[in-house]
């Protein structure tokens, strides 16, 4: 979809071109924050369910409600405002952010605080559906491609450092010191977007029911399952992974913050790894990065009493994880016969339906088996991932035949 920018003042190519790149820098520092905004809650699970009197488990549930309205919202809301103009669009995403986040600091009790997280989780995928799109369109042709990858690098950023960021942040200021430090960046990126950022024109409305013809692909329809399957193995284990930290390997309290670090920077280095072997066949890289996750998280646990295989273990289990989330986006939508961005967004909600489920299992783990066992039954899913990987494959021959 093509739209053109109207410039906000007659000056030099040059400048607006640098004013564009400004804007694009925004965009993806908002990312990262919207983004973040999700995957902090995580890291500020134990705290939290000790300040308001509440299981683990119960807790982390708040994970389970932002992720499953997000899979139910995303897809519709995104095809409903993706013809809005996006400087608005944004601007009024991240002050539904700042605003959710001052409830979320100010929540007296956890029915206030899912519902502070409920309001962002709707808007949270109509950005992420339209940020790397608009990214691409502000950068012109030559320099979409770096554009996108600037904002999906804020994503994945978000996606490994958001919850080691989240920790540290509440050891040092409390959780709810957390969700005021988020509704300020929000409202910062609010207010730097509208200044900063070009009108742009309206993009054209298209049907969904134009794009929603890719519903009928089973190999598409496979390789969503699949996405399910291995992030529903993923957020299992990384759900609880601060209180496995705390709880099952000893880390003092105040340390846990800087392994979780540790792991979301390893795990930087495996969003570059998935971007480089993905070209090498979607479906068998999936496969061993699966296998490998499975290891690492099966490994964490058995050596959670030695701090130095500790580290090891989760270092592989950080890069497995994080290859897994550009591998998981690229093979969906290579898999589409069209409607590429609708692929995308539906794999997004998807995946969030796997992040949802996997907080339900490992709470569900804590509960009846404890949580020594939490690692142990994500790896078995994540097998179940690298079995499931080639039988995708035979729908595509089944599809060609």
């Amino acid at each position: 979809m093509s739209s053109v920018v109207r410039p906000l003042s007659a000056g030099s190519p040059g400048a607006q071109s640098a004013g564009h790149g400004l804007a694009v820098l925004l965009l993806a520092i908002s990312a990262f924050v919207i983004v973040t905004t999700e995957f902090i809650i995580v890291g500020l699970l134990p705290s939290l369910a000790r300040d308001l009197g509440i299981s683990i488990s119960t807790a982390g549930q708040l994970v389970t409600l932002f992720a499953f309205t997000v899979m139910l919202a995303g897809p519709f809301l995104t095809a409903m405002l993706s013809h809005f103009e996006r400087k608005r669009l944004f601007v009024v995403i991240l002050l539904i952010f700042a605003g959710a986040n001052a409830l979320a600091a100010a929540a007296p009790g956890i029915w206030i605080l899912g519902f502070a997280r409920f309001l962002p989780a709707l808007a949270l995928p109509v950005f992420w559906g339209t940020a790397s799109e608009t990214a691409g369109e502000l950068a012109g042709p030559e320099k979409a491609g770096k554009a996108v990858a600037n904002v999906y690098l804020g994503i994945s950023g978000a996606m490994v450092l958001g919850i080691p960021l989240g920790t540290l942040a509440s050891t040092a200021f409390g959780w709810r010191g957390t969700f005021w430090g988020l509704s300020g960046l929000s409202l910062l990126m609010a207010v730097l977007l509208l200044v900063v950022m070009p009108t742009l024109a309206k993009p054209a409305r298209v049907k969904l029911a134009e794009q929603a013809r890719i519903l009928k692909d089973t190999y598409f329809l496979g390789n969503v399952v699949l996405s399910v399957i291995v992030f529903t193995a993923m957020f299992t284990a990384y759900t609880y992974l601060a209180d496995t930290l705390e709880k099952i390997a000893g880390i003092p309290v105040g340390q846990v913050g800087w392994w979780l670090m540790g792991f979301g920077i390893v795990g930087l280095g495996g969003n570059w790894l998935g971007g480089q072997f993905v070209g090498r066949g979607p479906l068998m890289v999936t496969a061993v990065a699966s296998l490998v996750l499975a290891i690492g998280m099966a490994a964490t646990t058995l050596v959670a009493g030695s701090h130095a295989w500790l580290a090891v273990a989760l270092a592989v289990w950080g890069i497995a994880n994080t290859a897994l989330y550009p591998i998981c986006q690229v093979r969906v939508m290579q898999s589409a016969s069209h409607a590429q961005a609708l692929a995308g967004t539906l794999n997004v909600s998807m995946a969030n339906a796997g992040i949802g489920l996997g907080a339900i299992i490992g709470g569900s783990v804590i509960l009846h088996l404890g949580l020594a066992n939490v690692g142990y039954v994500a790896a078995g899913i994540a097998l179940l991932a690298v079995v499931v990987a080639p039988l995708v494959g035979r729908l595509k021959a089944r599809n060609v035949g």
